[in-house]
């Protein structure tokens, strides 16, 4: 279902003005050698007004990623592009506004489908659709300023240190990915 925007035309208000911007943007078209895939809170419509287009990439050379990101986005407003590890696994991403929307990209050396951005979403997407009643209340959660992954524990009550080990843990479990 997320492998392309396509949806995001017939969805709801949010939803058709984020394919706007990126189809306008032609982030999808620009950087297709990427495997681009928006993920985030806005594909699965617990979106709060702070939320960002997250849009994931596949990538293994990342000067030249960096070269076209900046020749292509360099100029939009609060442009920021930095690299650094996580979980000791090098990433890149650039940041920058356009059309109302934070536009956040990232990149790592890793297919999009295994990216932990991506594993979250289907987990999360999976989770709504078993139980509608859960959106209303993530959505309070994360007006409260919570991030989408603890606000998923919260409300399903799964308890640790680490809210996005324990969603995967969660999705692994019960077959979803």
């Amino acid at each position: 279902m997320f492998a392309t925007i396509d949806y995001l035309k017939h969805g709801n208000e949010r939803q058709q003005k984020a394919f706007h911007a990126i189809t306008h943007l032609r982030v999808m078209k620009d950087l297709a050698d990427y495997k681009p895939v928006l993920c985030g809170t806005i594909p699965i419509e617990i979106d709060v007004a702070s939320s960002d287009l997250d849009i994931i990439f596949e990538v293994h050379n990342f000067t030249r990623f960096q070269e076209q990101v900046i020749a292509l986005y360099g100029h939009m407003s609060d442009f920021k592009i930095s690299q650094y590890q996580i979980r000791n696994k090098p990433i890149i991403k650039a940041n920058f506004i356009y059309e109302g929307f934070e536009f956040e990209l990232f990149g790592q050396a890793q297919p999009v489908n295994e990216q932990n951005a991506y594993r979250h979403m289907i987990i999360e997407n999976y989770i709504l659709n078993e139980h509608p009643h859960l959106r209303q209340p993530i959505i309070t959660l994360k007006t409260q300023g919570y991030k989408t992954e603890p606000a998923f524990c919260m409300v399903l009550g799964l308890e640790g240190e680490n809210p996005y080990s324990l969603l995967l843990k969660y999705g692994e479990e019960r077959g979803i990915i």
